[in-house]
């Protein structure tokens, strides 16, 4: 039998690369820029889940980030309560206030929802930045203490690094779970089809709702971890353009893909940072490499190796079709042997 190599060895191979990677460099900028495309992945991922997967495409994204990380900015610092906890609770209002924006936004459909979603995101940026009271406004918050469960403190850059890869291969694990599940396929007929999804049975409202909260849940774990990490918070991380770049990584990386996210915030990123010296003509560069990205591989690069793959013929024979030929040319053999013939 032979042996063909399939994308879970691939993802087990990269998984035990990124548990190697400190051990192999303790280049700080190398670690940084992994730390932040985990960071940034699990919340495209999220994007991705109620675009991709649900066909409702929200812009509001970056103002979930911004409240699982202010709320646990503000947690740490002001309540002095402890990294976990301030974790769960940062996920669990950030879920909160997604249901019940989704409540209000998903009766919309379309590029109204869209626009509705984009004015949803621009209102929480800006309650973040005038409530100065609370969040310290274009201040920032300063001081937000060093993640520490237990006795583990994460003061290193390798155990930051480590923490976050938790949460990414968690987050990505549930993700997986979830598309190749009853309710991933619920997802898919929704954004199909609505009309015809509920002509067949499917709740519609309800099951965009749960799509619309799990992806608001992980903007907000993302936006969490990044408030711990970075322990210090601006207004500016919930802009709405920060909403654009990641609508952005998850067209190149391939919208209503497991790790089209994943591959568009680290190519994207490394891309971006790569142009940092030509600071000037940075987007000059970037603008035309995006619209070749877009006018040739309109699915994204992970999209067209899913196309790719689903052309490919397949490397074993069709045993089944020359068995199947061989069946019906003995029962003709038999029947014209009897004396009957086709009429």
């Amino acid at each position: 039998m032979r042996f063909v190599p399939g994308s879970k060895w691939v993802v087990a191979a990269l998984f035990f690369v990124a548990l190697a990677i400190p051990l192999l460099t303790d280049n700080s900028y190398y670690l940084n820029m992994l730390i932040m495309v985990f960071i940034w992945s699990i919340a495209v991922s999220g994007m991705n889940i109620i675009a991709g997967y649900a066909g409702q495409l929200s812009l509001a994204h970056a103002g979930f980030f911004g409240i699982g990380a202010y709320t646990l900015g503000l947690l740490m610092v002001k309540a002095q309560m402890s990294f976990l906890v301030s974790l769960a609770v940062s996920v669990v209002l950030t879920g909160m206030v997604g249901a019940v924006v989704g409540m209000i936004s998903l009766r919309l459909k379309g590029h109204y929802f869209a626009i509705f979603s984009l004015c949803m995101g621009v209102i929480l940026s800006l309650v973040i930045e005038k409530w100065e009271s609370l969040t310290e406004g274009v201040r920032g918050l300063l001081g937000i203490p060093v993640p520490k469960i237990g006795s583990v403190e994460f003061s290193t850059l390798t155990s930051q690094y480590y923490l976050i890869l938790f949460f990414f291969v968690l987050a990505m694990f549930v993700n997986r779970q979830i598309i190749h599940s009853l309710v991933g396929r619920t997802f898919i007929s929704i954004r199909n089809s609505e009309e015809l999804a509920e002509s067949l049975g499917i709740h519609a409202m309800k099951s965009k709702m749960l799509a619309f909260v799990y992806s608001t849940v992980l903007a907000g774990l993302a936006g969490a971890l990044y408030a711990g990490y970075l322990r210090f918070l601006g207004p500016e991380i919930a802009s709405i353009e920060h909403a654009f770049e990641m609508l952005l990584y998850l067209l190149v990386g391939g919208i209503g893909t497991l790790w089209g996210p994943v591959v568009g915030t680290a190519l994207v990123m490394t891309l971006m940072q790569w142009l940092q010296s030509w600071q000037d003509y940075r987007m000059i560069i970037f603008g035309p490499i995006l619209v070749l990205i877009v006018m040739f591989l309109p699915h994204g690069i992970m999209g067209a190796f899913a196309q790719l793959k689903k052309n490919q013929p397949s490397v074993l024979p069709d045993t089944t079709d020359d068995k199947n030929r061989g069946i019906e040319r003995g029962v003709n053999d038999r029947r014209l042997a009897g004396g009957e013939s086709d009429a």
